[in-house]
């Protein structure tokens, strides 16, 4: 198993933070982690570091110097990667697209909500028998709490919901296609939010999004759009402010697990064994 690998008086995380874009290393790591899954390599290696006495791992979602695009990131490997090292909590930063004029540049939204607009992914663990996981609600609500708990401590004032439409990529959306989103109900748009929380839940995993604003979408804004340099740049300069709360988050969240996530499995008989 891949925490053999942990330094004496570590002990396996129960924690992990997924970076994305620009998001790439988080805290001082006291171990690095290679898992093997059935799903071939994650992204990347896995980081273990301490935060208030606590184990917590990252993993860069798009790998080291963002090798994966968002329609290539080997979701499966990851979520089962983190799961298999004793990761049962998931903070799952991400860049995105504001669909509300109110909502601008440098917003934080903690979504209640996913619409799926993907279309070409790997998005379950379980092609065979039934399993039929419910995700009426698909993120956790004690980690959406310690989310909205954590920025209002930073001053940090965070939408405490809304919908968030994830695309396909690797392309923006069309002035159409954003207006389409916006109408259907979606507050932020993003390119990496599915499969990963289906999967998360589909591994019994809390799995909670935090969104942060880089842009107004085009269907949002006149002009020519969004262009990567600005998503980049505009996450760049909060990555500090992000990682401090996450750092916050991680130490504060309980380490009990009473939600509806850790129960998603019960009565299913999985084709496939869990790590």
């Amino acid at each position: 198993m891949a925490h053999d690998q942990l330094p004496a008086g570590v002990s396996p995380p129960d924690v992990a933070v997924l970076g994305g874009s620009g998001f790439y290393s988080f805290l001082d790591p006291v171990a690095t982690l290679e898992p093997e899954t059935p799903y071939g390599p994650p992204a990347g290696p896995v980081t273990v570091g301490v935060v208030g006495g606590r184990s917590v791992a990252f993993l860069a979602r798009h790998g080291p110097g963002h090798r994966f695009p968002a329609h290539q990131v080997p979701y499966r490997a990851n979520l089962w990667a983190l799961r298999s090292i004793g990761v049962r909590q998931v903070l799952a930063p991400c860049a995105v697209g504001s669909l509300k004029v109110e909502l601008g540049p440098g917003a934080l939204v903690v979504p209640d909500q996913v619409l799926d607009r993907t279309r070409a992914r790997d998005r379950s663990y379980y092609d065979e028998g039934a399993v039929h996981v419910p995700f009426a609600e698909p993120y956790c609500p004690v980690g959406r709490r310690a989310v909205l708990d954590g920025a209002s401590r930073s001053g940090w004032h965070a939408t405490p919901d809304g919908t968030m439409a994830v695309i396909e990529g690797p392309r923006f959306s069309s002035r159409a296609e954003s207006r389409e989103l916006a109408a259907a109900g979606a507050t932020v748009v993003n390119m990496t939010g599915m499969p990963e929380a289906a999967l998360a839940r589909e591994l019994a995993l809390c799995y909670t999004s935090i969104a942060l604003v880089t842009d107004r979408d085009a269907g949002v804004d006149e002009g020519a759009g969004v262009t990567q340099a600005e998503v980049f740049a505009l996450f760049a300069e909060h990555t500090d402010r992000l990682k401090t709360l996450l750092t916050d988050v991680a130490s504060t969240l309980p380490t009990a697990r009473t939600c509806p996530c850790s129960t998603a499995l019960d009565d299913i008989d999985l084709p496939v064994e869990l790590p």
